[in-house]
């Protein structure tokens, strides 16, 4: 018997798990991390907290926290396949105020001066430091 050849990948998606697009627009590596963050309370979909399993649209609004950068991104396009990079970004929209404030945070951490680990351990001297610090 042969097998019936059904078009439903033609038909056009409108609504769509907010977890399974996050994962496809490439915000977050797994479904399962996407849904640790929705549950976490870094994504909201209109102004409010949701769930992993909303039914996002075309045109919603999405801001979302991943690390030091939150983005206000608004829907195009529904796709539950993960695509290249590239393709991704065709996926939303990041508003201007978005941007400019991400660009800011960004200059500001980078100003910062970084004090990294020491190069090394430490030696006798700083090890008595270190213990009579501790010590009292």
């Amino acid at each position: 018997m042969a097998k019936s050849t059904s078009t439903n990948k033609n038909i056009e998606l409108r609504r769509l798990r907010l977890d399974k697009w996050l994962w496809s627009a490439r915000f977050y590596k797994t479904r399962s991390v996407a849904k640790q963050a929705i549950d976490g309370g870094k994504v909201s979909c209109e102004g409010s907290r949701c769930k992993p399993g909303k039914e996002v649209e075309i045109g919603m609004e999405i801001r979302l926290r991943q690390g030091f950068d939150e983005k206000t991104v608004t829907i195009k396009v529904l796709s539950e396949q993960r695509r290249g990079a590239p393709e991704a970004q065709l996926m939303y929209e990041e508003s201007e105020e978005s941007i400019e404030s991400r660009l800011k945070l960004a200059a500001q951490r980078k100003a910062q001066p970084s004090h990294g680990p020491s190069t090394g351990k430490p030696n006798k001297k700083n090890r008595r430091l270190i213990h009579r610090f501790k010590q009292g």
